[in-house]
């Protein structure tokens, strides 16, 4: 299934893509897409019903993140080695995780915003993982039980303030804006190896990030069930799992950074495609 909150932002509506990519209207049958509704038992309901008989929703309307209530966004970093190599920084031993705030959250095709003083802001494509069922010290072999789905998602991130400021990562990445996700969360039944799913990237139409999740130094199952030794994964929280090569920060002669009016395009296969023009603030 793939399934999609729309409607202005804070007021989103849930809804499903139908066989012929229609657009159905889910409200008469769920309140939301958040945490409750991603159980096993309620996404196999979901999957049992006839779309045909649902409201087909009229016009184009906004796309919001197609998953709400997300309680935290666990990120894994330096996940594919040629992104490390680019970085000047070796594959790491085991899984590097750092945090980005809820707050960053938005559609699939909203504007982001570049922040007030920032002069490094970053695109990063990337596979996210949408967890179904609490996972705490879950194994490998377990790990993929535990996941309701994928999205795509685009890591924005502001390279001065990650790396220039001291600290943690977090303090660039979790600007307002910086997490959109979506068009829509696919579920595990409709993309059943996500180590198989081809990304990309273009800025201003330019093709600058190509890769494949088949190249992740840690695989689905390794990350989820890394994560659940440290911290209980929840309903609804959301795993970014890396990207590959081809960020800002690695382009050659010399790095180049977004700017207000730049456009992104991403995309990867069965995730759907995002747009989002930036504006300044």
């Amino acid at each position: 299934m793939k399934l999609i909150r729309y409607g202005e932002a804070g007021a989103e509506r849930p809804g499903i893509l139908d066989a012929q990519g229609t657009l159905r209207d889910l409200s008469m049958l769920l309140p939301d897409i958040g945490p409750a509704q991603l159980s096993p038992r309620t996404l196999a309901a979901l999957a049992a019903i006839d779309t045909s008989r649902l409201p087909a929703v009229p016009g184009t309307p906004r796309l919001g993140s197609p998953v709400g209530g997300v309680g935290k966004i666990v990120c894994v970093g330096l996940n594919y080695a040629d992104h490390a190599r680019e970085a000047g920084l070796q594959p790491p031993a085991e899984p590097v995780l750092f945090m980005k705030a809820v707050s960053a959250l938005s559609g699939p095709n909203d504007a982001v915003r570049i922040p007030p003083g920032a002069i490094k802001t970053d695109w990063e494509v990337e596979l996210g993982i949408i967890i179904g069922t609490a996972a705490s010290h879950v194994t490998e072999a377990d790990a993929l039980a535990h996941v309701a789905g994928y999205v795509l998602a685009n890591d924005v991130s502001e390279r001065a303030w990650q790396m220039e400021r001291g600290g943690q990562w977090d303090k660039g990445k979790s600007y307002d804006t910086f997490a959109p996700i979506g068009p829509w969360l696919v579920t595990t039944d409709e993309l059943p190896d996500p180590h198989a799913i081809d990304l990309w990237l273009e800025v201003n139409g330019q093709r600058v990030q190509q890769g494949s999740t088949a190249n992740f130094i840690f695989g689905v199952p390794t990350v989820v069930s890394y994560i659940s030794q440290f911290m209980t994964l929840m309903p609804g929280d959301l795993i970014l799992t890396g990207t590959p090569a081809g960020v800002g920060l690695g382009q050659k002669p010399a790095p180049w950074f977004l700017k207000a009016g730049d456009v992104m395009r991403l995309g990867a296969t069965g995730l759907g495609e995002q747009v989002q023009t930036c504006t300044q603030g």
